[in-house]
């Protein structure tokens, strides 16, 4: 069976240097926001052209947690898509905000822009805009909305790393973003992790209270807070990864020229990548008037395709 992914095939080329990452950390005496832990938030803090990173247990919590930070909750709304992960749309829900949709541009699937200034209100507090598959929302116009009434931008970059927008590196343009290290990313630990990036010295301080307990680190409480850390053996493996990104992501372009070369002349239809974009690549996706046919005639040679995603998020009972 030929899958969408599985883990096994880079760990045997990485598996001597993942394990000696691994004894590191069992014999450095700290497992828990230890050094790896800010080496890693530095470095690819410093790798998507900000300055600062806090590591948190998984992309989720680190959109609920960025949220928290700038201080949205109860009566407030976060605009965003429906055409993505649960989770992007958990997290406003966590802090007791109200999602906004907006539709997608059919090409790209990406949001459209265009319409976000409609949906605007009194009660708007920020824009999510999800870099959905591997490449970027057009961010000059989305940061000029924002500007125009007072909003805060969060990148859900979860499926963007080292994606770019005219050379500019996803996780660069708004107050906060957020990326996912789940094991199917183009950077994936062996487990859950995530991270949030920022240029705001003052939301980085708030967010390393609020992942721990809210506290400074000491058994002092001083504000309300949470449990969400990434741990040392996950950040220690990224480290040993992080300088292979760019690698995995050409990788994965050339894969994606492949499939768009061999598919032009086809019935499916393709995505588009938006002007000025890199494309990381997270997920190739195409679409097919027949998906279900295709879908079982390449089941039939062994081969696994996955549908992204089925149910859009505001059609989901909850």
């Amino acid at each position: 069976m030929i899958r969408t992914w599985a883990y096994k095939d880079e760990y045997e080329a990485e598996r001597e240097e993942i394990l000696a990452a691994v004894d590191r950390v069992f014999r450095s005496g700290h497992l828990i926001l230890g050094e790896s832990v800010r080496a890693f938030e530095s470095e690819f803090a410093a790798y998507c052209g900000v300055r600062l990173g806090v590591g948190v247990g998984n992309g989720t919590d680190g959109l609920f947690l960025a949220l928290k930070a700038l201080r949205i909750g109860a009566g407030d709304e976060v605009i965003t898509v429906a055409n993505a992960a649960i989770a992007t749309v958990a997290a406003i829900v966590a802090t007791g905000a109200t999602p906004v949709f907006v539709d997608i541009d059919a090409d790209t699937l990406l949001m459209d822009v265009t319409q976000v200034e409609r949906v605007v209100t009194p009660r708007s507090r920020a824009i999510i805009p999800v870099h959905l598959y591997g490449q970027c929302v057009d961010m000059e116009a989305v940061t000029a909305v924002a500007a125009r009434h007072g909003l805060d931008v969060v990148e859900d970059c979860a499926q963007a790393h080292g994606a770019t927008r005219n050379g500019q590196r996803a996780g660069s343009f708004g107050r906060a973003a957020v990326f996912s290290f789940y094991p199917t990313k183009p950077l994936g630990a062996y487990g859950d992790g995530g991270i949030v990036v920022t240029d705001d010295e003052d939301l980085a301080a708030h967010l390393r209270r609020l992942r721990f307990y809210g506290t400074n680190g000491s058994v002092s409480a001083e504000e309300d807070g949470y449990n969400s850390r990434l741990d040392e053996v996950h950040a220690e493996i990224l480290r040993i990864k992080l300088p292979r990104l760019d690698d995995y992501i050409n990788r994965r372009r050339a894969i994606a020229a492949r499939y768009g070369e061999l598919s032009s002349t086809t019935s499916l239809r393709l995505t588009s990548v938006l002007e000025g974009n890199g494309h990381a690549y997270h997920q190739y996706v195409v679409r097919h008037a027949e998906r279900a046919r295709v879908l079982a005639r390449l089941a039939a040679s062994e081969i696994e395709l996955t549908v992204h995603y089925p149910v859009p998020i505001h059609l989901m009972p909850a």
